[in-house]
């Protein structure tokens, strides 16, 4: 198993005049618990207080009191106040990947198959090629996210000048040329007009 490396002891902080008078004039303005709890440990770290002692008064970790207290020592008070970036992850499926899985499933199911399933969503995207490789809750998101629920009969096909649309989804799939469903035809997704929402 392999022993984590000990964090180098925290130095302690002592705030900036300017930063004490900032840190003084924000905790009487209206702020979020979060930027409270961190001018309030920012203040008790200069007070002289443990990372524990911190923690312990404004109710919280010794690791959150940790980290703002390196972050005000490394960038300033501004940047200790606010919330790390986060992450965003990249999308799944492009704009044409899913304008042709929503229309596949507007589509009546493979034969041998009463009605759309996620799983079976999945397969017949690989099997079709429209994706590489999808996951089951990329699927689910997608439905939801179009209000499709294609294994309720409610969800049928009905025909609107320049394409064929889902009764849930309010969109209009148009397509270049209908094509055998082995093969990937080319999309288009544009809203409905109000009227032919039922």
């Amino acid at each position: 198993m392999r022993q984590k490396k000990p964090r180098p002891r925290f130095p302690g902080l002592k705030l900036k005049d300017e930063d004490r008078e900032l840190l003084r004039r924000k905790a009487r303005e209206r702020l979020t618990v979060r930027t409270w709890k961190r001018i309030r440990m920012l203040q008790l770290l200069d007070e002289g207080k443990t990372l524990a002692a911190t923690a312990a008064a404004v109710g919280s970790a010794v690791p959150s009191v940790r980290r703002v207290g390196e972050r005000y020592l490394a960038a300033g008070v501004e940047v200790a106040l606010k919330d790390a970036k986060r992450p965003v992850p990249p999308r799944k499926l492009d704009a044409r990947q899913e304008a042709a899985i929503v229309a596949m499933v507007c589509g009546p199911p493979p034969e041998g198959r009463a009605r759309w399933t996620i799983m079976l969503i999945v397969e017949e995207c690989m099997k079709r090629k429209l994706v590489d490789q999808v996951g089951r809750e990329t699927i689910r998101v997608l439905l939801k996210n179009h209000a499709l629920k294609p294994w309720r009969e409610k969800n049928g096909l009905f025909r609107v000048e320049g394409g064929v649309g889902c009764a849930r989804n309010r969109a209009v799939i148009s397509c270049a040329k209908w094509q055998r469903p082995n093969s990937t035809p080319e999309f288009s997704v544009s809203r409905l007009p109000g009227e032919l929402l039922r």
